[in-house]
């Protein structure tokens, strides 16, 4: 597949980097590294998204550094073994990619930033995650901090800066070669949801895995890398577990299929959820499902250049609580009360990650992408509903990226 992303989008981004980080420090962005999946094996790899967005190379452990009007690559080290299994890394490729024009190898990579890291008493970096995130129950890829290290002993008497938030400002605005390519992961999404869930082939499947294996087969039919994340195919109570993955119970058609997926496009995301019915829903379900829409309908009114997502999130709280307390689950309007049946938030950002940078405090502007996504879990009834669309920002107000599926039981 050919990228829309070229040389001159990765060196406007390194641009608007320096442009909006004002210091002299030399700045240091590091890519993912490999993680280790069974003995010699490893995880299909996934590119640090920030140092994709700088330099858009994808292969690992390499190092960008942007220092005063200088900036340079640092390729890692290969044994011959590796390079037979996994291939030499070319070097034009890597400068026509990220236009880049200056790389060094290992030794001679390190011995340049040393040489300055001796000098200076700043780095701007990234900041290191924690080794494990224990709300999460994960652990992070240890390329960043592997990286810090070595500079920390270099000089130990170095601060770091972070410029977590100056990514993330950047990264909320999508330009118009990532707006693209979200609308064309998107459109993979829906047309591969639609595929799977006409009516005819809802009535043969027979495990949640069937409907995932049609969805994936049209995301790749039509163009996708594959998912973005986990697909959730969730049939009954298993739509109450909100990131349930297993996909692979016995469909049972008096229950509803909860289907949340996203294409992969050209590094960027969609994140879709819908939601049917294998046979006739009950009032019941019906019920929870308009609930779901209506909140839905409300947190879009709310959407526009100028809001704040903290602020507006409030907002859809207080509403989904009305909504539950119509359906008779709760009978007080208070933050646990509604986060019994409703435990997540309504929107994150999207783009190069599925919860992609941005600022929760910052007025939304014009070529924000987010999702709005309110759903009801009720798991003493079996019932879990979420409705999802991911919608762009607009000078105006929102468009709506995925309207074009439909979003009825049937």
């Amino acid at each position: 597949m050919k990228s829309n992303f070229t040389r001159e989008f990765f060196t406007g981004n390194r641009k608007r980097l320096r442009e909006l980080f004002t210091g002299k420090a030399p700045i240091v962005v590091s890519a993912n590294g490999l993680l280790q999946k069974s003995s010699d094996s490893s995880y299909q790899f996934v590119q640090d998204a920030n140092f994709w967005y700088l330099c858009g190379i994808d292969e690992p452990d390499i190092i960008l550094v942007l220092d005063k009007d200088k900036e340079y690559l640092i390729v890692p080290k290969r044994s011959e073994s590796r390079e037979a299994f996994d291939g030499a890394i070319d070097y034009d490729e890597l400068i026509e990619k990220s236009g880049v024009e200056l790389i060094y190898d290992h030794n001679k990579g390190w011995e340049q930033l040393e040489s300055r890291i001796k000098k200076v008493k700043h780095i701007a970096t990234v900041a290191v995650p924690p080794a494990y995130v224990e709300h999460f129950g994960m652990y992070t890829n240890p390329a960043r901090a592997s990286m810090i290290d070595r500079i920390k002993n270099t000089n130990s008497e170095i601060e770091l800066l972070d410029i977590s938030p100056h990514l993330s400002r950047l990264r909320m605005i999508k330009q118009p070669q990532e707006i693209s390519a979200i609308e064309e992961a998107i459109a993979i999404t829906i047309k591969s949801i639609r595929a799977a869930t006409k009516p005819a082939k809802l009535s043969k499947y027979e495990h949640e895995y069937e409907i995932e294996a049609e969805i994936s087969l049209g995301f790749r039919k039509n163009g996708a890398r594959g998912h973005v994340f986990e697909p959730i195919v969730a049939n009954g109570s298993n739509a109450c577990v909100i990131h349930y993955s297993e996909n692979s119970d016995q469909l049972s058609s008096k229950d509803l299929v909860l289907i949340d997926v996203g294409a992969e496009y050209d590094h960027y995301a969609a994140d879709i959820t819908r939601v049917v019915s294998l046979s006739t829903p009950t009032k019941r379900q019906q019920a929870v499902f308009d609930a779901v829409l209506d909140t839905q309908e409300y947190a879009l009114s709310l959407l526009g250049p100028g809001v704040i997502l903290k602020e507006y999130e409030q907002q859809v709280e207080q509403y989904m609580g009305e909504k539950l307390r119509e359906l008779g689950l709760i009978k007080t309007i208070d933050h646990d009360s509604v986060r019994k049946y409703y435990p997540y938030y309504s929107s994150h950002f999207l783009g190069l990650n599925l919860h992609d940078n941005g600022l929760y405090d910052r007025p939304l502007e014009s070529g924000v992408v987010i999702t709005v996504e309110p759903g009801i879990h009720i798991p003493e009834e079996g019932i879990g509903i979420r409705l999802e669309d991911d919608v762009l920002i607009t000078k105006n107000g929102i468009k709506n990226l995925s309207q074009k599926l439909p979003k009825r039981l049937c």
